[in-house]
């Protein structure tokens, strides 16, 4: 990790940072120099990831943020900017999943995938980049797409869908954004392992899953360490508008 790129001096903002990726994107940004801003809709895990960075000699601030509310969102990057300085990184992370077939799936399921991984998506991005903007500051927006934007899984179709329209999204943003220095990127991890699906590896229709991979092993967070770290650091200022899959090869099978 001290080997790769830093991130001294640098604020980031990370979504969805209560529990499995978001957590990870955290510590690792906080490691490599940035301070970070901790978002979610709830703080009591915040506060908690908010000292384990403290105590590493780190800076963070835990925020309130359901990104489903705009006004909520709004507020939490105030708040953020205030606390620790201009946001120079965004990782764009919350998202739900409810797995179903297509013909079961009622207005308050879609409306609970969407609002999340769409609205919520954009309207994050949108406050991060107004700021930017406005700042006259480059930066860094990483959206936390899945494979699944990419190829369709079974009984996940609002799933596929709302990451699809986050792999348009980072597209559409990069158009517009690259002429301010905003860099705007999507990342689609595969299976990885968090404490969230942690026991659902060892059944029986896990265990059958990941036989099914090209290389028949679930990611780990720290499989996404490097490519996160590109993406948010200058190093990676000629990248605008990638899609970059993270999958061990799943979406090319």
């Amino acid at each position: 990790m001290s080997q790769g790129p830093r991130l001294d001096g640098k604020t980031a903002l990370v979504t969805g940072a209560s529990s499995g990726l978001g957590w990870r994107f955290a510590q690792v940004l906080a490691r490599a120099g940035a301070a970070v801003a901790l978002a979610a809709r709830s703080t009591d895990k915040l506060e908690q990831l908010k000292r384990e960075i403290e105590g590493a000699g780190g800076r963070a601030c835990a925020l309130k943020m359901d990104v489903t509310e705009v006004a909520s969102v709004r507020a939490a990057v105030l708040a953020a900017e205030s606390a620790l300085g201009g946001i120079d990184i965004l990782v764009n992370n919350s998202g739900v999943n409810k797995q179903q077939r297509a013909i079961e799936v009622e207005e308050a399921d879609y409306d609970y995938v969407t609002d999340t991984n769409c609205k919520g998506a954009f309207f994050v991005a949108q406050a991060v980049g107004r700021s930017m903007i406005a700042r006259k500051c480059p930066g860094r927006i990483i959206n936390i797409a899945s494979v699944a934007g990419l190829r369709v899984l079974a009984q996940l179709s609002t799933y596929c869908m709302s990451k699809a329209a986050v792999v348009q999204m980072s597209k559409a943003l990069a158009l517009e954004w690259g002429r301010y220095g905003i860099n705007v990127n999507a990342v689609c991890p595969g299976y990885i392992e968090t404490g969230i699906n942690r026991e659902y590896w060892q059944t029986e229709g896990g265990k059958k899953l990941v036989s099914m991979l090209p290389r028949r092993r679930v990611g780990q967070p720290e499989d996404l360490d490097g490519l996160l770290l590109l993406l948010a650091s200058e190093q990676s200022g000629f990248i605008n508008g990638a899609v970059i899959t993270a999958d061990d090869g799943l979406a090319v099978g």
